[in-house]
């Protein structure tokens, strides 16, 4: 027992797992990830590059596209380092502070995507329900408060998950299911009790992900009301258009989100490959259509990257 405890106490480090069931397409596999990195990366500069350049966009609504995208910014670069380093030069191993570190980047970003997704419906309730009241409602303060209050929420919930994680002993074999390190994989992991940190990533989930969802849905009921109650058709459709962008990036985050949920917690003996594949997805796929959907929809965010990308017009 002794010498057990002290094996306990010793262990300082997980194993990532890379794609070993797809070796031999190894070098296609690290182009494709570092495609999907690049669009990911260059596509949200990109937006909050022209939303600070151009005065038109200094609206409520384009400040909260430019907290999504420097949200999906930090996304991206909190998983780049171990999916590359796993993937490309097979560097399997990660110190434990530095996974958990990691799980916590990962975790408060997807917390702070979905409130900022929460807040920017708020934004198109108030813009087709109210739209008299827009400009003293949503009001520059105003969007800095909300910011602020949505990371701070973010931060308070997922602090406690690797302080709980840090007071249990690991003593299996500390191989992680993916590249980068989730909370799900981990609570696998220490040989001690942890039905507390079970029970508190369920809470923590429902109270940030379902009621935010819920208030989403809540406000499209609103919207659809209101769109409803215009005579025009041609008008209604236009209205509806506003929000096209902002329903697809919901869709797209939750989507994913909800199926790496229910894999993980009722699909145990499902391969691995799809446990893989689903948290991918995941991570990789909001951040990178993220920006491609805004561009194709927005008239303002399109003439700029037409501007910079082929000149202006003679």
């Amino acid at each position: 027992m002794g010498s057990f405890g002290t094996n306990v106490s010793r262990a300082t480090s997980f194993t990532l797992t890379g794609f070993p069931e797809m070796k031999g397409l190894e070098p296609w596999l690290a182009a494709l990830l570092l495609l999907l990195y690049a669009i990911s990366i260059l596509g949200n500069t990109l937006i909050l590059f022209i939303i600070k350049e151009e005065q038109s966009l200094h609206q409520p609504m384009y400040y909260f596209l430019s907290l999504l995208s420097a949200n999906d910014l930090g996304v991206s670069f909190s998983t780049l380092p171990t999916v590359l380093a796993a993937v490309c030069f097979h560097v399997s191993a990660i110190a434990i502070d530095a996974c958990l570190a990691q799980m916590f980047f990962i975790h408060f970003f997807s917390w702070t995507e979905s409130g900022i997704l929460l807040a920017m419906s708020f934004d198109r309730y108030v813009a087709i329900c109210n739209p008299l009241r827009y400009s003293t409602v949503l009001t520059d303060t105003c969007v800095a408060h909300m910011g602020t209050s949505i990371i701070i929420r973010s931060f308070c919930m997922i602090f406690p998950f690797p302080v709980l994680l840090k007071r249990l002993p690991f003593c299996k074999a500390n191989v992680l299911t993916h590249s980068y390190c989730l909370h799900p994989d981990l609570i696998r992991l220490p040989c001690g009790d942890t039905t507390i940190n079970s029970i508190y990533g369920l809470c923590v989930g429902i109270s940030t992900f379902g009621i935010d969802l819920v208030l989403i849905f809540l406000s499209y009921v609103l919207i659809l009301r209101s769109v409803l109650a215009i005579a025009s058709q041609e008008e209604r459709f236009k209205t509806l258009n506003t929000c096209v962008s902002h329903i697809c990036a919901v869709l797209i985050f939750y989507v994913p989100m909800v199926s790496v949920s229910m894999v993980h917690r009722f699909g145990k003996h499902a391969p691995e490959y799809v446990h893989k594949f689903i948290s991918l997805v995941y991570l990789l796929v909001p951040p990178m259509l993220n920006p491609i959907i805004y561009s194709i929809k927005t008239k303002e965010i399109r003439r700029r990257l037409h501007k910079m990308l082929l000149g202006p017009k003679l």
